[in-house]
C-alpha cells in the first residue's frame, strides 16, 4: 500500500479517500455514511486570525458588561457571566457552578487564546511552538465550548421572567452572541488545514 499524507480519512467509518479540488460552496462526503470530508472555499489564514483576534474582542466585552438587567418597583440589578457563575457557587450545587465556568468562560477563552496563538504563526509560513499539543487541545476543548448552550438558557429565562419583572438583554448579551457565531466558524474542521499548510515546517 502506497504512503500517501494527503489522504482524507472519514471521522465515522475510516474510508480513505483522495482528495479532489473543491469550490466554493461544494461539499466532499464520505461515499458509505455520508458525513462531510471536506468543505470548498474555506477561509484564508488571514481572514481565521481577523476572526479569532474579533472573537477576543468579543469575549472581553461579553464578560465584563452586563447580559442581563432585571428591574422591579425602581430596583434593578444586573449579571455579569462571572457573577452568574458565582451566584451558583453560593448555593448547594456549587459543582453546577464549575461546570458552567470551564463551558461559558474557560473553554472559549482558551481556544480564543490558541487560535490566535497558531493562527499568528501560520501567518508567516511558521508552526508555533508546541504546535502539535495545541491543535490536539482545540480538538478536546471544541465540545466542551457550550456558548450557544448559555445564550439559549439566558434567552429562556428572559421570556420567563419579560412577564414578571421588565427585563433588558445587556451589552454583554449581544456581545455573547456574535461570539458565538465566531466560535462557531472559526474552531470547526477548517482549522484542521494547517497540519497540511505546515506540514514540512512542524517540528
Amino acid at each position: 500500500m502506497t504512503s500517501n499524507p494527503q489522504w482524507i480519512i472519514c471521522e465515522h467509518c475510516d474510508s480513505v479517500y483522495s482528495p479532489v479540488p473543491l469550490g466554493q460552496g461544494e461539499i466532499a462526503r464520505c461515499v458509505r455514511c455520508a458525513a462531510i470530508l471536506e468543505r470548498g472555499g474555506q477561509m484564508s489564514i488571514q481572514q481565521l486570525l481577523a476572526l479569532s483576534i474579533g472573537a477576543a474582542l468579543l469575549f472581553v466585552l461579553a464578560n465584563a458588561f452586563p447580559v442581563i438587567t432585571i428591574s422591579l418597583k425602581g430596583l434593578s440589578n444586573q449579571a455579569t457571566l462571572w457573577q452568574s457563575v458565582q451566584a451558583l457557587a453560593q448555593g448547594d450545587i456549587s459543582p453546577i457552578a464549575a461546570v458552567a465556568g470551564l463551558t461559558i468562560i474557560l473553554a472559549p477563552m482558551l481556544q480564543i487564546a490558541l487560535l490566535c496563538w497558531l493562527l499568528s504563526y501560520a501567518l508567516v509560513g511558521r508552526a508555533a511552538p508546541g504546535f502539535k499539543a495545541c491543535m490536539r487541545a482545540l480538538e478536546h476543548l471544541r465540545p466542551w465550548s457550550m456558548l450557544e448552550v448559555c445564550l439559549l438558557g439566558i434567552l429562556v429565562a428572559i421570556v420567563k421572567l419579560a412577564g414578571m419583572l421588565d427585563v433588558h438583554p445587556g451589552l454583554g448579551l449581544w456581545a455573547l452572541a456574535m461570539l458565538t457565531v465566531l466560535i462557531i466558524l472559526i474552531s470547526g474542521k477548517g482549522i484542521r488545514r494547517l497540519w497540511k499548510d505546515l506540514e514540512g515546517v512542524i517540528p
